[in-house]
């Protein structure tokens, strides 16, 4: 089922959704809402907008999310009157079809949630409305407060979107075979420290060698070497070995010696994965770990719900950790990366952009975007700090998992948030899988990619990449950004 109506009487009242004292100004249109009202006050605002007229909304979504957006809609439609359509794409469609539709002025809805790397390509487009004057006149000033990761809602400091989706990478590991004692003594005869959660890639790769026994039908991990994946490990190993990927002018770092050493690094560690790792996409990848012959894997939210879930062999015997980092200046440098993620965008076709704002405020607030991921079926991981003690999201995700993954949210380094984001990355993996499968080595791999991002820079206009680069630097993570150099 592609699409979906939810048409809510006015009549169908859901008990406090609909409840709205009528003295309360907040809420009022060109009124600040508070926190403790958002969800009450973003709705009779927009009640206010729509004027009594028989208003319907459409929404563009991923597939698989309409689990996380419908229950809101159905709860929006019933304080509102206002009714929505929801219409799921493919989740590698969604932004294309976005700036398709904004091309061919098709203007077939009014809110989308696209993935979060791809909102500079949706502002160059004119696909999304910038949403500044809208959060001046209603987002309540400590609204971003207990947001973990927003600095993908952003492009040259305005504001386009709101995120509803916390999928920072963490790693997943074998808590058996990290606390067997047989193991344990034997690792740390051969390496001179302990088994234990690593904190260094180094320290990883030697535990993921450890254990790799094919001969058992045991494997050392379950790293992802498909062409859509690899790049993101890469990303992570680069910026641990303290450089920034490109300098402040935009020159690619990637192909100096410590990129050459990241890569090299990762190629050695293929070696200790599964057979399938260059095959198995993303839900082949879980089942495959789920089964418990492996020591690791690195993955979000939605692959522990699988792993937490009745169908995994494993669940319930997890450690779980940031992804690790490596040893810069004498410190460890560890780099938590947010490499996804929705966000609630407006369209720039939309005729009722400003009751669409408020439907996008609404789904991200504190009430309503805790019952979005309470719903185990949907996409959407934890992404604020009232998530974390939310007993039902505590029973879906497991304690140990929230508070690695609350960790690795604060602390998230971006994704490369740069317009032609995918022709970067795209030029990236390529090369990355050629390396992997040994067409080229890991020198020439980066060169090529080197070479092909300055084409690329060029191609778009150096200036307005310098000024969104810079922006995103300036918002790393202070640790991280006094570390890179």
């Amino acid at each position: 089922m592609k699409r979906r109506s939810f048409c809510v009487g006015t009549g169908l009242a859901l008990g406090s959704l609909c409840a709205f004292p009528a003295a309360a100004a907040a809420g009022t249109p060109g009124g600040k809402i508070p926190l403790n009202q958002l969800h009450e006050g973003t709705a009779r605002a927009a009640r206010a907008l729509a004027a009594d007229r028989d208003l319907r909304l459409s929404i563009l979504l991923p597939q698989g999310s309409a689990a996380n957006v419908a229950p809101l809609a159905e709860a929006f439609t019933a304080s509102t009157g206002i009714s929505f359509d929801l219409e799921e794409t493919p989740v590698d469609e969604i932004n294309s079809r976005m700036i398709i539709d904004t091309i061919s002025r098709t203007n077939t809805f009014d809110l989308a949630l696209p993935a979060t790397f791809g909102v500079p390509d949706l502002v160059e487009a004119g696909a999304i409305v910038n949403l500044d004057d809208f959060a001046a006149r209603y987002e309540p000033a400590d609204f971003q407060a207990d947001a973990l990761f927003s600095l993908g809602d952003r492009y040259k400091d305005s504001l386009y979107g709101y995120q509803t989706d916390g999928d920072a990478y963490l790693m997943f590991y074998n808590r058996d075979w990290l606390e067997d004692a047989e193991e344990q003594k034997r690792f740390a005869d051969r390496h001179g420290y302990p088994l234990q959660v690593p904190q260094t890639w180094e320290q990883l790769d030697a535990m993921m060698a450890f254990f790799q026994r094919p001969d058992e039908g045991r494997y050392g991990g379950a790293l992802f070497r498909t062409p859509n994946y690899i790049a993101w490990e890469f990303w992570i190993r680069f910026h641990a070995k303290g450089f920034w990927p490109l300098d402040a002018e935009l020159e690619p770092q990637i192909d100096n010696e410590a990129g050459i050493a990241a890569l090299e690094e990762l190629l050695a560690a293929s070696k200790s994965l599964y057979p399938a790792a260059r095959t198995d996409g993303l839900f082949a990848n879980w089942e495959a770990f789920s089964q418990g012959n492996m020591f690791c894997n690195i993955g979000w939210g939605g692959t522990q719900k699988y792993l937490n879930s009745e169908v995994s062999k494993i669940k319930g015997r997890l450690a779980f950790g940031p992804t690790p980092g490596g040893e810069v200046d004498d410190g460890l440098l560890v780099v938590p990366y947010f490499n996804w993620g929705w966000n609630y965008t407006v369209s720039s076709g939309s005729r009722y952009p400003e009751i669409a704002y408020l439907f996008a405020l609404y789904a991200c607030s504190p009430e309503m975007s805790t019952r979005a991921v309470r719903e185990a079926g949907g996409y959407f991981d934890p992404f604020r700090t009232e998530h974390y003690a939310d007993p039902q999201i505590v029973e879906t995700y497991s304690a140990d998992f929230l508070a690695a993954h609350r960790a690795s949210m604060i602390h998230s380094i971006p994704d490369l948030y740069l317009k032609g984001q995918g022709e970067y990355f795209d030029a990236l993996r390529e090369n990355l899988v050629k390396a992997d499968t040994g067409v080229i080595g890991a020198k020439e791999a980066l060169k090529q990619t080197a070479a092909q991002w300055r084409q690329t820079t060029r191609r778009i206009g150096h200036q307005s990449q310098v000024e969104q680069w810079a922006f995103l630097r300036s918002r790393y993570p202070d640790n991280v950004r006094k570390a890179l150099r």
